[in-house]
Protein backbone atom coordinates (compact mmCIF):
# COMPACT_ATOMS: atom_id res chain seq x y z
CA UNK A 1 0.00 0.00 0.00
CA UNK A 2 1.38 3.42 -0.88
CA UNK A 3 1.52 6.05 1.69
CA UNK A 4 0.89 9.95 0.59
CA UNK A 5 3.15 12.51 1.24
CA UNK A 6 0.86 14.98 2.14
CA UNK A 7 3.43 17.52 2.50
CA UNK A 8 4.76 17.20 -0.85
CA UNK A 9 1.35 17.18 -2.28
CA UNK A 10 0.69 20.51 -0.68
CA UNK A 11 4.08 22.06 -2.32
CA UNK A 12 3.35 20.60 -5.31
CA UNK A 13 -0.23 22.42 -5.38
CA UNK A 14 1.47 25.49 -4.10
CA UNK A 15 3.77 25.19 -7.26
CA UNK A 16 0.90 24.75 -9.78
CA UNK A 17 -0.80 28.06 -8.10
CA UNK A 18 2.57 30.03 -8.97
CA UNK A 19 2.80 28.92 -12.72
CA UNK A 20 -0.74 29.46 -13.16
CA UNK A 21 -0.59 33.23 -11.59
CA UNK A 22 2.81 33.24 -13.70
CA UNK A 23 0.51 32.37 -16.89
CA UNK A 24 2.27 29.27 -17.40
CA UNK A 25 -0.17 26.80 -16.59
CA UNK A 26 -3.64 26.87 -17.80
CA UNK A 27 -6.44 25.74 -15.54
CA UNK A 28 -8.53 22.69 -16.76
CA UNK A 29 -12.22 23.30 -16.66
CA UNK A 30 -15.28 20.77 -17.30
CA UNK A 31 -18.65 22.37 -18.28
CA UNK A 32 -21.62 20.67 -16.87
CA UNK A 33 -24.91 20.19 -19.05
CA UNK A 34 -27.88 21.00 -17.17
CA UNK A 35 -30.16 17.56 -16.51
CA UNK A 36 -33.42 17.21 -17.97
CA UNK A 37 -36.90 17.27 -15.99
CA UNK A 38 -36.55 15.00 -13.03
CA UNK A 39 -40.02 13.58 -14.44
CA UNK A 40 -38.21 12.62 -18.18
CA UNK A 41 -35.20 10.69 -15.93
CA UNK A 42 -37.83 8.82 -13.41
CA UNK A 43 -39.70 8.04 -16.84
CA UNK A 44 -36.67 6.76 -18.39
CA UNK A 45 -35.46 4.51 -15.12
CA UNK A 46 -39.04 3.40 -15.48
CA UNK A 47 -39.23 4.39 -11.96
CA UNK A 48 -42.25 4.92 -9.18
CA UNK A 49 -42.31 8.58 -7.83
CA UNK A 50 -41.69 6.52 -4.53
CA UNK A 51 -38.99 4.75 -5.43
CA UNK A 52 -37.07 7.52 -7.10
CA UNK A 53 -37.73 10.03 -4.53
CA UNK A 54 -36.03 7.15 -1.97
CA UNK A 55 -33.07 6.41 -4.48
CA UNK A 56 -32.41 10.61 -4.40
CA UNK A 57 -32.90 10.84 -0.83
CA UNK A 58 -35.67 13.53 -1.04
CA UNK A 59 -39.39 13.49 0.07
CA UNK A 60 -42.11 12.02 -2.18
CA UNK A 61 -43.71 15.50 -1.74
CA UNK A 62 -40.21 17.13 -2.92
CA UNK A 63 -39.94 15.13 -6.02
CA UNK A 64 -43.71 15.84 -6.83
CA UNK A 65 -43.16 19.50 -6.38
CA UNK A 66 -40.16 19.48 -8.76
CA UNK A 67 -42.11 17.60 -11.59
CA UNK A 68 -44.88 20.04 -11.32
CA UNK A 69 -42.43 22.76 -11.28
CA UNK A 70 -43.14 24.53 -7.68
CA UNK A 71 -39.78 23.94 -6.56
CA UNK A 72 -36.29 23.38 -8.27
CA UNK A 73 -33.61 21.19 -7.17
CA UNK A 74 -30.90 22.70 -6.37
CA UNK A 75 -26.82 21.56 -5.08
CA UNK A 76 -26.59 17.91 -4.57
CA UNK A 77 -29.81 17.00 -6.41
CA UNK A 78 -28.90 18.37 -9.74
CA UNK A 79 -25.57 15.96 -9.47
CA UNK A 80 -27.40 13.28 -8.52
CA UNK A 81 -29.95 13.95 -11.66
CA UNK A 82 -26.71 14.52 -13.51
CA UNK A 83 -25.72 10.82 -12.45
CA UNK A 84 -29.08 9.15 -13.00
CA UNK A 85 -29.48 10.51 -16.30
CA UNK A 86 -25.87 10.00 -17.79
CA UNK A 87 -25.67 6.18 -15.68
CA UNK A 88 -28.92 5.20 -15.26
CA UNK A 89 -26.74 1.85 -14.47
CA UNK A 90 -25.74 3.38 -11.13
CA UNK A 91 -29.41 3.75 -10.15
CA UNK A 92 -30.38 0.22 -11.52
CA UNK A 93 -28.07 -1.53 -9.44
CA UNK A 94 -29.43 0.60 -6.13
CA UNK A 95 -32.93 -0.10 -7.05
Amino acid sequence: MNKRDIGLEILEGLNEIKQFKRGSVDLKTTELSEPSEPKIIRSKLKLSQSAFAGLLGVSMRTLQDWEQGRRSPQGPAIALLRIAEQHPEVFADLH
